[in-house]
């Protein structure tokens, strides 16, 4: 199954508030560096990633790490590479 918006958006939410708890993702800019503004270091950024990937099916490579590390550019990122999520399940 192809996940659409609203699943993506719920599924980086989620993972995120894994990551950080303690943050308020409401009061969250869309276009800040959610690793800076979360304080999140390396390691959890990879999990956030994995994630991502168990989650939804949909690999993010290495070279397209900085395309995800915004909430705007996740969404955008992950919804143009849908078409080629893994069917979970």
């Amino acid at each position: 199954m192809i996940p659409d918006a609203a699943t993506i958006d719920a599924t980086v939410r989620a993972l995120l508030s894994e990551l950080a708890p303690e943050a308020d993702l409401g009061k969250l800019d869309p276009a800040a560096d959610f690793r800076q503004a979360l304080d999140i270091d390396s390691f959890a950024f990879l999990q956030f990633v994995v994630g991502l990937h168990d989650r939804l099916g949909i690999d993010v490579p290495e070279s397209d790490y900085p395309r995800v590390r915004t909430l705007a550019g996740c969404r955008a990122y992950l919804e143009s590479n849908a078409g080629s999520a893994r069917t979970l399940g």
